[in-house]
């Protein structure tokens, strides 16, 4: 936008006294010349077309805001003055597009509104009750006739207010675009509605037809009943951006829940529970289990093809008390951007992580529980390190990323190809960098280790609530100390948090109580500014969908953020780990040593306006945990880390060992 000051200066005497207020304003800027402003007022008289679209054209220029303001100003002014009723500046008065809309849907049509150039703003509580509506020419005889042929029936009055064109034309695109959306929604909603299928079942006799079709297209019918309601389990999972889907039978009925953004929701009103023997069948038929083994678990695999994406569905099935339950993870590897700078916020976190990364051997391990974003985290490790010079394998189970340049194989037990033996025949094809998808028993752990230590760097993953605790897991497989300390770079613990949603987060200040109750008790703390979610209930979403967030549907959060805690094995916790030091003293030397925990890292997302306390009590928050965080703070300031002696504020080192002490 250019800025008044740097148009060419005019002398203040030229003007001319026929221009209104705002022309001469413009020639004194000399944004325009006497003649361009006259022109432009008589091109305006006989167009129509706004004053200021002209000029711009005429120009070549946009015109500075604070010249537009006062044109708007001038008009308003003019408008009322013309009218002699009050005048509508959308920039002063905020005016709710769902208000607008409701008003539209239920009183005045939307033909009415764009015939006569006008928009309801409000149903008052006067005596009469009236309405509020702005016009743009509300001397309009033929449309007060309308509006009053259309209010009185109802005893309402009518209320005038004058309003731009231009502001007219804003709320009314507002308005159509908010329809627009509410329509794809809906046919999104049609495409998924399983009701018109229930309504075909014969229930008496469902029989599932074996067919199977290689892509998932919405709206897309088929003539087994069965194979439509899968298929729109699956489109609608992808649709609303789940994680997971279960499928668990219950005592009377069939329930299908998502998992959207770590949280499980039910996606479908309960189905009859006639029809879990075949919906369970059709499930076992796309992804090649056996469909007559009803008494083992089995595990299986959908691949689809969707809206022009690969999606793969990693299959679960479980005997339960009333038929096969049945889990489906969904790999959409395209919705994922890899980059360690798009997962970890904190950047002395994510220094530590790529510097241990950029190590050339040794073992780097990412814990976490299922669903955490583990195989995340590693791929943008791999991202980063993958280059020409650097040979890279991974064995996984199933891959759930394809990264090109690197050599990826997938597990088939049922061959003997499993994570150890790939792993060993890795090692015979000069590996820089191996990946493995999952420690899970001594004789991987081990083979790992050995990697590590014979120059080879190594990441893999394991299943522990924090990082200290991956040494005690692997202590647990019957992995020497001393082979642990010797490969071990570090570990890094994590979890995946909800995003609070941005635009209808609520702000509020926390009582000193509940920042206490998460350690937050300094004044610093005390006055924090913080936001809580906008959670409208699942009933209220769809009887007054206009009011509720068009970002997170009124759910109150959108999107995941990572919470990271990085150990980083030093000198002191090689010792620590060689000599078997239990797993609280390993975390509290860690933090001793500036490691930032899950919980000072989720609280500290809490900060920054990224998620909520509700979030991190749920993810991330343990009474334990704290105690030993606290823990390790108290000990770092006043006692010695070495001899355990007891130590004053002021003192700069132990009087006993002349070990420095940590500041506070």
């Amino acid at each position: 936008m250019t800025n008044s000051s740097s148009f060419p200066k005019r002398s203040t005497s030229v003007i001319v006294q026929n221009f209104s207020p705002f022309g001469n304003k413009l020639i004194q800027a000399g944004y325009v010349n006497p003649e361009q402003m006259k022109q432009a007022m008589v091109e305006s008289r006989s167009s129509g077309r706004p004053l200021t679209e002209i000029l711009e054209s005429l120009t070549g220029r946009q015109l500075p805001p604070d010249l537009l303001r006062q044109y708007k100003k001038q008009q308003l002014f003019e408008l009322k003055i013309l009218f002699g009723v009050e005048s509508l500046d959308p920039e002063i008065t905020d005016v709710p597009v769902n208000q607008l809309g409701e008003l539209i849907d239920t009183l005045i049509p939307i033909d009415i509104c764009r015939r006569y150039r006008l928009v309801p703003l409000s149903k008052n509580d006067t005596q009469p009750p009236s309405v509020l509506i702005a016009m743009v020419n509300p001397d309009d005889l033929e449309a007060l006739d309308d509006l009053n042929r259309i209010l009185r029936p109802q005893g309402l009055a009518l209320q005038r207010m004058v309003i731009t064109r231009e502001d007219y034309e804003n709320l009314i695109t507002k308005y159509l675009d908010e329809e627009a959306e509410r329509l794809e929604k809906r046919e999104r909603e049609k495409q998924t509605d399983v009701s018109g299928i229930l309504d075909e079942l014969n229930i008496e006799s469902l029989e599932d037809a074996p067919e199977e079709g290689e892509d998932l297209k919405e709206g897309e019918e088929s003539s087994a009943p069965i194979i439509n309601l899968v298929n729109r389990i699956l489109i609608k999972a992808l649709q609303e951006g789940a994680s997971d889907i279960h499928v668990e039978p219950q005592e009377e009925t069939l329930r299908v829940r998502f998992r959207k953004d770590g949280v499980l929701q039910q996606a479908f009103d309960p189905l009859p529970k006639q029809i879990i023997p075949a919906v369970t069948a059709r499930f076992k038929v796309i992804s090649d289990l056996d469909i007559a083994e009803r008494r083992q678990a089995q595990d299986g695999r959908i691949r689809r093809m969707f809206n022009g994406r690969k999606i793969d569905f990693r299959v679960s099935t479980l005997p339960s008390r009333y038929g096969e339950k049945v889990v489906l993870r969904i790999l959409d590897n395209s919705a994922t951007q890899l980059g360690l700078d798009k997962l970890i916020t904190n950047p002395d976190s994510l220094a530590l992580v790529r510097e241990m990364a950029s190590r050339p051997f040794g073992l780097i391990l990412v814990t976490g529980p299922t669903g955490s974003g583990k195989s995340t985290t590693l791929y943008s490790v791999l991202a980063e390190r993958n280059d020409p010079g650097v040979n890279i394998s991974t064995v996984e189970d199933p891959i759930e990323y394809t990264l090109g340049g690197i050599t990826q194989v997938q597990v088939i037990r049922e061959k003997g190809l499993d994570f150890a033996t790939t792993l060993r025949a890795f090692l015979r094809q000069d590996p820089d960098v191996i990946l493995v998808g999952e420690t899970r028993d001594k004789e991987t752990a081990k083979t790992a280790i050995e990697a590590a230590l014979t120059g080879h760097l190594v990441l893999t993953t394991l299943h522990t609530n924090d990082a200290a605790g991956a040494i005690a897991r692997l202590d647990e497989m019957g992995v020497e100390p001393f082979m642990v300390s010797g490969a071990l770079i570090g570990v890094l613990a994590q979890r995946l948090m909800r995003r609070v949603c941005v635009d209808c987060r609520i702000p509020y200040t926390p009582t000193p109580e509940e920042l206490a109750r998460f350690g937050l008790t300094a004044s610093g703390d005390v006055d924090l500014l913080i936001y809580k979610a906008n959670t409208i209930p699942p009933a209220e979403r769809i009887t007054n969908d206009r009011n509720i967030c068009k970002t997170c549907k009124g759910v109150g959060y959108k999107g995941r953020v990572g919470v990271y805690e990085v150990l980083k094995v030093t000198e002191n916790l090689q010792l620590l780990i060689s000599q078997g030091a239990p797993t609280e003293r390993i975390k509290e030397a860690a933090v001793e040593e500036g490691m930032i925990t899950l919980l000072a890292y989720s609280l500290q997302l809490v900060r920054e306006g990224r998620t909520t306390l509700e979030e991190v009590e749920r993810v991330t928050f343990t009474d334990s945990g704290l105690e030993a965080e606290l823990k390790a703070k108290r000990k770092s300031a006043l006692t010695c880390r070495v001899c355990d002696a007891g130590l004053q504020q002021e003192w700069i080192e132990c009087p006993y060992c002349l070990t420095p002490r940590f500041s506070e």
